[in-house]
């Protein structure tokens, strides 16, 4: 995951646009440094056009010495031959100027092909990508939001997921999926000095398609005791073993929140369209704006965007300044799934909110889907037959 060093809010997301997905932007030093001692698995830094120039070398001549494989790529408004000769020397890899973006891109691709170079084969494994799905008001359907797009980014098996929930207190993601865990991330609690993939694989339940689970703990006063370096080291760890990591979160920004977004590479803002929701949202983009986090790699999910309520999508694209990714209408068939124990993704494929929940997907990926032409149907009686009372939200 890519680190940017910019100043200047203005430029980073033309900058972000241009890198892989994952990079993450700092506006000072100090957090670059907690970041790469955080991510041993860094291969480049970018150091943004606001810094000055002294400064900058400053930086690269420290992790030329400090961490030589982390490549440094100089980004410039202009410069000459000897600003070119003195980046040598400081062991700048590249020096790229500001508007080119495709310069950049390739700049970050060599670095990276250095990396794989210098780390030999073990340093050609491809980390999983956290997605965090999150919303500041509750009762939005957000947890089924998570569970359907995982169901889809899994594709039956195609990819390995993971879906963890961090709605620590009251996690609705066992339930949801019908699903009865023996073992949670409770029975992690203490263990943040000895996490591994082969330790957080015991405590996993799988679903019946291709998906596995991290449960939220069965009662809440558990939450006190899952801390942040927990949840943090938790998430590292399944990046070596899944290709996506779904991250359920609370409506707040807890430590657990803020923790996963930290470690997010894709955010999945989730709203619906009544006034009080998109307020929240509003000033919750703000709030992940000047943390810092996701930019340029968020994704907002309309629930419930019936044309009956009087905000249109072009009106939420102006108030929140992001584009809506994929919307979905109120649908009762979204409910019966999710009260049957059989997500809509998997109980109607063809459906029209599936498709939502695909394009979502797609729009996280990165890649085309394919999904079937909808043809209209119910929830079948065996899937209905199969649950008991559940908490249906769409």
């Amino acid at each position: 995951m890519p680190v940017l060093v910019e100043t200047d809010s203005g430029v980073v997301p033309s900058l972000l646009r241009a890198m892989p997905a994952g990079s993450h932007a700092v506006a000072a030093a100090d957090r670059m440094y907690v970041w790469l001692d955080q991510h041993s698995d860094e291969y480049v830094v970018a150091l943004g056009p606001s810094l000055p120039l002294d400064l900058a070398l400053s930086y690269a001549e420290d992790l030329r010495i400090a961490k030589p494989t982390v490549s440094v790529v100089l980004l410039r408004n202009s410069f000459d031959t000897e600003a070119l000769t003195r980046s040598m020397h400081a062991g700048v890899r590249d020096v790229v100027a500001t508007d080119d973006e495709k310069g950049l891109t390739k700049a970050v691709e060599r670095a990276h092909q250095l990396y794989l170079a210098l780390r030999g084969p073990g340093g050609a494994r491809q980390m999983g990508r956290v997605v965090t799905v999150f919303s500041p008001k509750g009762g939005v359907g957000k947890t089924t939001t998570s569970v359907n797009l995982a169901l889809a980014l899994a594709d039956k098996g195609a990819r390995k997921v993971c879906l963890v929930d961090l709605d620590l207190a009251f996690g609705d993601v066992s339930i949801t999926m019908q699903l009865f865990p023996t073992h949670s991330i409770e029975q992690a609690v203490g263990s943040e000095d000895s996490i591994d993939l082969a330790m957080i694989e015991g405590l996993l339940t799988r679903h019946e398609d291709s998906l596995t689970v991290l449960a939220a703990p069965a009662h809440p006063d558990v939450r006190e005791r899952v801390t942040p370096l927990l949840i943090s080291r938790i998430l590292r760890a399944l990046r070596d073993g899944f290709d996506y990591i779904v991250v359920d979160t609370s409506p707040s920004f807890d430590d657990a929140t803020l923790t996963a977004l930290d470690e997010t590479d894709e955010c999945v803002v989730v709203a619906t369209l009544d006034v009080p929701t998109l307020k929240n949202v509003k000033v919750a983009l703000e709030t992940m704006d000047m943390l810092n986090i996701a930019r340029g790699h968020r994704h907002l999910f309309l629930n419930r965007a019936d044309a009956e309520v009087g905000i249109g999508v072009d009106k939420v694209e102006n108030i929140l300044g992001m584009p809506v990714t994929a919307q979905l209408q109120s649908a009762m068939d979204v409910v019966a799934s999710t009260n049957s124990g059989t997500p809509i993704v998997t109980a109607l494929p063809n459906h029209p909110a599936s498709r939502a929940y695909n394009q979502l997907a797609a729009s996280v990926t990165g890649e085309p889907i394919a999904v079937p032409a909808f043809v209209p149907d119910t929830v079948d009686a065996t899937a209905r037959s199969r649950g008991l009372f559940r908490r249906g939200r769409s």
